[in-house]
C-alpha cells in the first residue's frame, strides 16, 4: 500500500488511460493492445505511458481513499466511524487508517 504523502512537485501528465472493448478485455493475453505491437522502441513507449498512467490514477485513488477516510471519521458526523472501522472496511491496520485519515484531512483542508 502506499504510504500516504503528497508531493509538491508538479505532476507529469500521463497517457489517458483508454477503455478497451469487453471482447479484448476477455481476452487474458490482450492488455491495451501492447501484444501486437512489433516495434520494441514503440512498445516502450507505450509500455512506459501506461505504466506513467497506472501510477498517476493509484495515487489519485489513495488521495480519494484519505478524504473519503476523513469524511467518515468527521466528528461532526452523528454515524462517524472509528480508525479500526475505517481499516476493517478498507482493508488496512488501525494505525494505517489513522495515517490516511490525518492524510485526508490535509487535503481537504487544501484550498481549490
Amino acid at each position: 500500500m502506499a504510504e500516504p504523502e503528497r508531493t509538491t512537485e508538479r505532476r507529469m501528465r500521463p497517457a489517458p488511460l483508454l477503455f478497451e472493448p469487453s471482447e479484448a478485455a476477455a481476452d487474458p493475453e490482450h492488455f491495451f493492445d501492447l501484444e501486437s505491437m512489433e516495434d520494441p522502441h514503440e512498445l516502450l513507449v507505450r509500455s512506459t505511458e501506461l505504466t506513467l498512467a497506472f501510477r498517476a490514477a493509484s495515487d489519485r485513488a489513495v488521495e480519494y481513499q484519505a478524504m473519503a477516510a476523513a469524511q467518515l471519521a468527521d466528528p461532526r458526523r452523528f454515524d462517524r466511524l472509528t480508525p479500526g472501522d475505517i481499516g476493517a472496511r478498507a482493508g488496512w491496520t488501525e494505525d494505517y487508517a489513522r495515517k490516511m485519515i490525518e492524510f485526508g484531512r490535509e487535503l481537504l483542508a487544501q484550498p481549490g
